[in-house]
């Protein structure tokens, strides 16, 4: 959010446990993030799994960073 408003893209990347409570924070903000979820959980993967996620979620996180930044705030 802080970047955005600086105008530095920026995107919000989550496991997908956690939709739910990204979106009562970007409510409680009043800021509608760019975001992307990744299957959940991550912190018992190994570098290649992790790698594997990584690529799978590279083309919606660079189309995120993509978008102008005025619409996510």
């Amino acid at each position: 959010m802080d970047l955005d408003r600086r105008g530095i893209p920026g995107a919000f990347i989550a496991s997908e446990e956690f939709v739910e409570a990204a979106d009562k924070q970007a409510q409680s903000l009043g800021f509608s993030p760019f975001r992307a979820f990744v299957p959940h959980p991550i912190q018992n993967k190994t570098d290649a799994e992790m790698k594997t996620i990584a690529e799978g979620a590279f083309l919606e996180i660079l189309a995120l960073l993509e978008q102008p930044v005025e619409a996510g705030i």
